[in-house]
């Protein structure tokens, strides 16, 4: 089978710097058989360009139009032989390059909607449905589908609200890659260890994580929060931790590498998500293959998993954040069957089942001859 995969980026030719992992796991299981798999990004680069990655070769779309660009781009490798599935993740952009591609030339397309795609947040500006062009480009892209796919029960039903079925395709991590650690007991004599991973903007509402911060230092709560993620809104976050005296218990590490990375999750506690709008947040994920259950915001898996698996409060509830942290800190019996149940979960959806699963969807689309109609 010869397989487009469409995608913004998280591509890079280095393997480690700006990629998604869980979407590199994919690529490279997909590759490792008798498949012929093509990499479209639309923006990893500013300049048009080609390399191999993980058995995969990448066609990078770099200046604009971007789309044209790589639709051009498919088009010339479909002429060097026929691709059998295209599958765009993310609607905007990859997913309406794919549709332009499946109505040229017949090939069946899958659309994963892994993020903002059905989201409208007017307060932050965040989300593709909050413009006419925006609900035009999606509408475009579900519509031309003959499959789309959501991470999470959660992603999945709020594509039932605009009229499209959506089946849940989880995301997986790649136990070679990110081995698989059994939950540890907490030293209750130490300072609580949180960890937040994820990029500081406003969809991630870190607002919310350092109100809960404070709830925390106001109710007596010993810990130390580490926030590991690019900065996107130049020292906002810092400098509100900063009104709110919370320097003592607070650092911000910045980007860290994958490896860094897993030693910071290690040493947690708990994994904390304060996001606003969520398809699948992979730290949690990993969190939980590595042993750590996750505290957060009723978004993807996590309201997915809860409350078995995780523990899930309101979106942008601050002081229920941070009460859900305290109960769990106060409870070790509990925080460990979270851990073990989350762990659980993670390791039967693993990265060699979710590629599983997406070849057997890429069988299963070329026999049919439609798909969801978004309404």
């Amino acid at each position: 089978m010869k397989i487009a995969i469409v995608v913004p980026g998280g591509v890079d030719r280095s393997g480690t710097d700006k990629v998604i992992p869980c979407q590199l796991w994919l690529i490279e299981r997909l590759a490792a058989g008798d498949d012929e798999v093509h990499v479209f990004a639309l923006y990893q680069e500013p300049r048009p360009g080609r390399w191999r990655l993980l058995g995969a070769k990448v066609h990078n779309a770099g200046a604009r139009p971007q789309r044209l660009r790589a639709l051009a781009q498919m088009l010339k490798e479909h002429r060097r032989g026929r691709f059998d599935v295209v599958h765009a993740f993310w609607a905007a952009g990859p997913g309406v390059t794919a549709a332009l591609f499946g109505s040229l030339t017949g090939v069946p397309t899958i659309v994963t909607l892994p993020g903002g795609d059905l989201a409208a947040i007017p307060d932050i500006h965040y989300g593709a449905r909050l413009s006419w062009r925006g609900r035009l480009t999606t509408h475009f892209a579900l519509s031309r589908a003959r499959m789309v796919t959501a991470p999470s029960h959660w992603m999945a039903a709020r594509a039932a609200a605009i009229g499209v079925e959506a089946r849940r395709l989880p995301y997986g991590v790649a136990l070679d890659r990110w081995p698989v650690r059994s939950p540890r007991a907490r030293d209750p004599r130490q300072p609580i260890r949180l960890v937040h991973v994820a990029s500081l903007n406003p969809v991630k509402d870190q607002a919310t994580l350092l109100h809960a911060a404070r709830a925390l230092r106001d109710r007596g709560v010993d810990y130390r929060l580490e926030m590991i993620g690019d900065d996107t809104l130049d020292g906002r976050v810092q400098r509100l931790c900063s009104t709110y005296d919370l320097d003592q218990h607070v650092v911000f590490l910045g980007f860290l590498s994958h490896a860094e990375l897993r030693l910071r999750i290690e040493q947690a506690d708990m994994l904390v998500i304060s996001s606003r709008h969520e398809g699948v947040p992979i730290a949690a994920l990993e969190a939980a293959i590595a042993g750590v259950p996750t505290v957060g915001t009723a978004v993807g898996q996590i309201a997915d998993w809860a409350p078995d698996a995780a523990l899930a409060v309101p979106v942008g509830d601050g002081d229920a954040l941070a009460a859900a942290i305290e109960t769990l800190a106060a409870d070790e019996p509990e925080r460990l069957r979270l851990a073990r149940n989350a762990q659980a979960r993670a390791i039967a959806e693993d990265a060699d089942r979710t590629a599983r699963m997406t070849r057997d969807l890429y069988v299963e689309v070329q026999a049919r001859k439609s798909g969801p109609r978004a309404s």
